[in-house]
């Protein structure tokens, strides 16, 4: 999101403090910062977002939820959230939301690789290869680093009904 209004740049200055405890990953401390700004600004989206990834990074994957579901509330363009959204609703097991999330992202920015590779990963969840090998196809058509397309490529192996599936002398 752009910083465009003067809401926008305190809501970004507000979280500035937290954002570098994030770095440092002392996520605990972020999430106490972070609860002070939500105190003070309960309308603060960024507040919301890096709460989420602060519970996230520590395990807390409900509350994670809750934080970006706030995000998204407060600022329905929020890409990240949304992104980091369809993650955590698809380990929870909420497939649907998961896609209903991603799909959303993707209406937001069509191509946007984190967009593309979260979509491809709930349908692979919901057992949808067709659309999971469509979507993790277009992730590996941005060119993403390396170990996410390791990652990436060995999931599209073990997709059945790929190039490598119906020509095995390609490899």
């Amino acid at each position: 999101m752009a910083k465009s209004t003067p809401e926008d740049a305190a809501h970004w200055s507000a979280v500035e403090e937290a954002t570098e405890l994030l770095h440092e990953e002392r996520f605990r401390e972020a999430m106490v910062e972070l609860g002070d700004v939500i105190k003070k600004d309960p309308k603060n989206p960024y507040a919301f977002y890096f709460l989420g990834i602060a519970f996230f990074e520590v395990g807390e994957l409900e509350p994670a939820r809750d934080a970006y579901v706030a995000c998204v509330k407060l600022a329905p363009k929020h890409l990240g959230a949304r992104v980091a959204l369809c993650h955590v609703l698809r380990i929870l097991g909420d497939v649907r939301g998961s896609l209903r999330e991603g799909l959303a992202a993707l209406d937001l920015a069509p191509g946007d690789p984190d967009a593309l590779h979260a979509v491809g990963l709930a349908y692979h969840a919901r057992g949808d290869d067709a659309a999971a090998r469509k979507y993790l196809e277009a992730y590996m058509a941005t060119h993403p680093e390396f170990e996410v397309a390791a990652e990436t490529q060995a999931l599209l192996r073990s997709i059945p009904g790929g190039k490598e599936e119906a020509d095995p002398d390609d490899d």
